[in-house]
């Protein structure tokens, strides 16, 4: 079993930052999307472990959620 690594793995995360960003140039907020669908789905297959995806799914899914006031956030 596979363990999640959230640490930056890049040689250079700038250069992978930008790829990401010029992918999404010139597209609309759907086409936008649907990349984005479509490249979760690629790097999903290519991970090819269920539990790492739950655990990857989970991370993200907490980072997007904003922090309650006065839970032990920013004063």
């Amino acid at each position: 079993m596979a363990e999640l690594v959230t640490a930056s793995r890049f040689t250079d995360p700038d250069t992978a930052f930008r790829l990401l960003v010029e992918a999404h140039r010139g597209l609309s907020e759907t086409e936008s999307a649907d990349l984005n669908a479509r490249l979760v789905l690629l790097l999903a297959n290519h991970i090819g472990e269920a539990d790492v995806l739950a655990a990857a799914i989970a991370v993200a899914t907490q980072a997007g959620r904003p922090v309650p006031s006065g839970a032990g956030g920013p004063s």
